[in-house]
């Protein structure tokens, strides 16, 4: 058995190729990718479905365009604060509507990476990482020994500031830039108005997140594709995890993310111009706990494939962020430290499929 154990492709071996290729050539999923239990994800579907069926149990959805408002009555106002604390504080993720971003053209951002994606092979490596790189096209990092890689191919690009961008990873096609160029703007204003809503919604001055973040925190942009799977009893797209940015904006066509709460997957739904607001490690730490930084995974699906496109906002490099103090009290000690560059400390934990917030914690 161990030789036989040894004569399997290493991870390296298999992230050199694409899930994409494994798929057209008809491949069964190798060994690396199998963390389920055969039969484990039919009790987590018959569990969600007793769940889901309750309407409490729905993600939370929040109008922001009553929370930027100033000709809001003020009881719709305060009311979609008290929603936004709730959802945040139970949950740890919204729908966010009225968020100023046309249907079209979020429909047009899920076009131009399908296209990108359904290119040829050949086309696609032009814009290839190697193995153990970050950035690019291609697959997350090799992972630590023993954690199950993921059912999915990626194009991950820095996207702000300007002089972060690497060019030689953005596709050449010029609706493609132009569709992300435009994107990234939207996205800058969006990360200001749920900042400003996530501070005003915990009786907070409304820039005091924006400052921990600073003037220039960076924006990520990571386009996924998740091929069809013909074992979605065994391979996850994604696994399950937290993120480490400040918050995460994600688009997604078809359904397949799950967020986890309590003991529970819960599946976002999709929903013409909404977009799911996440909060990530570093949000709680600002909120002193308040707000949670939910676990959540992408299933695999035997029927059709997904795109989604994850915009991830976090503070500047180098920047201390830490617990607002004004949400420190008697009633609600301090929880967390003063932490700096988290991202990167989270991302040693992601690899080995644990989570960093202990580190963060007095």
């Amino acid at each position: 058995m161990a030789e036989a154990a040894d004569s399997l492709p290493p991870a390296e071996v298999l992230l050199s190729k694409r899930v994409q290729e494994m798929v057209i050539n008809q491949e069964e999923p190798p060994h690396l990718y199998i963390c389920r239990k055969s039969g484990e994800a039919a009790g987590e579907d018959q569990e969600e479905g007793d769940v889901s069926s309750d309407p409490l149990s729905q993600i939370p959805l929040i109008d922001l365009s009553i929370l930027s408002s100033s000709s809001s009555p003020s009881s719709e106002h305060d009311g979609e604060l008290q929603k936004l604390r709730l959802a945040l504080s139970s949950w740890g993720c919204f729908l966010a509507t009225g968020h100023g971003i046309p249907s079209s053209f979020l429909d047009e951002i899920v076009r131009v990476s399908r296209e990108f994606f359904e290119q040829p092979m050949e086309e696609k490596r032009k814009y290839e990482k190697g193995v153990e790189e970050f950035e690019g096209y291609g697959a997350d990092p090799v992972p630590a020994k023993g954690q199950p890689l993921d059912w999915s191919d990626r194009l991950f690009l820095d996207v702000y500031p300007e002089d972060r961008r690497k060019l030689k990873f953005w596709p050449e096609n010029p609706s493609f830039r132009d569709v992300l160029q435009e994107y990234t703007v939207k996205m800058r204003m969006m990360t200001e108005a749920v900042s400003k809503g996530m501070a005003k919604s915990l009786d907070l001055q409304e820039d005091c997140f924006l400052n921990q973040f600073g003037g220039k925190a960076p924006l990520q942009a990571r386009f996924n594709y998740y091929s069809r799977c013909s074992r979605p009893d065994l391979v996850l797209g994604l696994k399950p995890h937290a993120d480490g940015s400040g918050y995460t904006i994600i688009l997604q066509d078809v359904e397949g993310l799950q967020v986890l709460k309590g003991d529970k997957w819960f599946t976002v739904p999709t929903m013409s111009g909404a977009l799911l607001v996440l909060m990530a490690d570093q949000m709680e730490i600002m909120t002193n706990g308040v707000f949670k930084s939910p676990v959540h995974r992408v299933l695999s699906s035997s029927e059709r494939d997904r795109i989604s496109v994850a915009v991830f906002y976090t503070p500047e490099d180098n920047k201390e962020i830490g617990p607002e103090e004004d949400l420190i009290s008697e009633e609600r000690p301090k929880a967390y430290k003063t932490v700096k560059d988290y991202a990167k400390v989270h991302w040693d934990y992601y690899q080995q499929g644990l989570r960093a917030i202990h580190l963060g914690k007095v």
